[in-house]
């Protein structure tokens, strides 16, 4: 049980979130498929760039039986543009297994919702504490950061041995029967005083209770994560047209940018590699020719530098191993049920190539 502090800190929190709470449409219902939906899609994600992406991906997929349904090229359309797809399709896939062994609901025990996939500890606690009303600390990175400055604690919030630490703070605060709440304030709270930078400590309820606000440490709690510079890859790209239509593959599901549209690629073997020599075996049988354009994207652990050359093609092009399963000649009108790389979209939209789709 919370001792006497502990319910001081709770309950000024709740009281704040109560007056500031943000109306967002995922805070309408308490029904555990929303609620898991939109936790996925809040990870790592802006508040406001999900909103629109929640509210289309429930109007077309109403119920946990309809998402499994549905093809996963349809499912990864909806989701263009969030990124991070591994999230759409462990949705996918979880969806699957919650039709055939759950009978279309979720489960609302911690192993159960561990056993699927995507569904960590945060997600898992935020579905348990907010659908089903259970006692469960939900710590999202928000959270975290709030917690690290309550308690002033110099932690990477990554570890594991941080997070055992996060979570017993947690469940000591929690006020018993309204976990719910305390979650979702503490969520809150971190999103919009407590932020990574230029926190605003004046305007917190917390500030009293606050030991790094005391000592003046919050701007180094957290421990700032240690930053690389993420490896730029070069790659080779075919420009394929053929009566109006491109030709894409599709990367294999399991693996890098699963799921997504692209144009076919190689890998360079050296930055001093002609894109056209690289792409000559391409298919096995083909002829690249002039580079039309270089583009340049980056991706959350890597960055690509794309050399894009218009290509011909002897025949009709086979699949023989490598990272697609599928290939599909395309109009402008069906790429927008297909969801592209960002690399991908970025390159027909500096060829003036019309994709009906939104931008990354």
């Amino acid at each position: 049980m919370p001792g006497q502090e502990e319910r001081a800190i709770a309950q000024v929190l709740l009281r704040w979130y109560e007056r500031h709470r943000r109306d967002l449409p995922w805070r309408r219902t308490r029904q555990p498929y929303s609620t898991w939906i939109a936790e996925t899609m809040l990870q790592q994600t802006q508040v406001q760039t999900v909103i629109p992406y929640y509210e289309r991906f429930l109007a077309r997929f109403p119920t946990v039986c309809a998402l499994a349904q549905a093809e996963l090229d349809e499912v990864l359309a909806l989701w263009e543009g969030l990124g991070y797809y591994a999230r759409a399709r462990h949705l996918h896939a979880a969806a699957k297994l919650i039709c055939e062994r759950h009978g279309g609901e979720l489960p609302a025990t911690l192993e159960e919702l561990l056993a699927l996939p995507g569904i960590g500890e945060y997600t898992a606690g935020a579905i348990l504490s907010i659908a089903f009303g259970q006692d469960v600390p939900a710590i999202d990175a928000n959270a975290a950061r709030v917690l690290c400055r309550l308690f002033d604690l110099p932690l990477d919030t990554t570890t594991a041995a941080a997070k055992r630490v996060l979570r017993r703070h947690a469940q000591e605060l929690l006020p018993p029967g309204r976990a719910a709440e305390f979650n979702q304030a503490l969520m809150e709270l971190g999103s919009t005083l407590c932020r990574a930078k230029a926190p605003q400590c004046a305007a917190c309820p917390l500030a009293p209770f606050c030991q790094a606000y005391q000592a003046g440490t919050q701007a180094l709690r957290p421990l700032p994560k240690r930053r690389t510079a993420p490896p730029l890859k070069r790659l080779a790209a075919a420009f394929v047209e053929r009566d109006g239509r491109l030709l894409l593959v599709r990367r294999r599901p399991e693996g890098l940018l699963g799921g997504l549209w692209e144009l076919p690629s190689v890998e360079l073997a050296s930055p001093e590699e002609p894109p056209a020599e690289a792409l000559s075996h391409l298919f096995g049988g083909g002829k690249a020719g002039e580079c039309l354009a270089v583009i340049q994207h980056a991706y959350s652990h890597f960055r690509i530098e794309v050399a894009v050359c218009r290509y011909t093609l002897e025949g009709e092009p086979t699949l023989a191993g490598g990272p697609w399963d599928r290939l599909r000649w395309l109009s402008p009108q069906e790429l927008a049920s297909h969801a592209l790389t960002g690399a991908t979209r970025k390159t027909l939209q500096a060829l003036g190539w019309p994709t009906a789709g939104r931008s990354l």
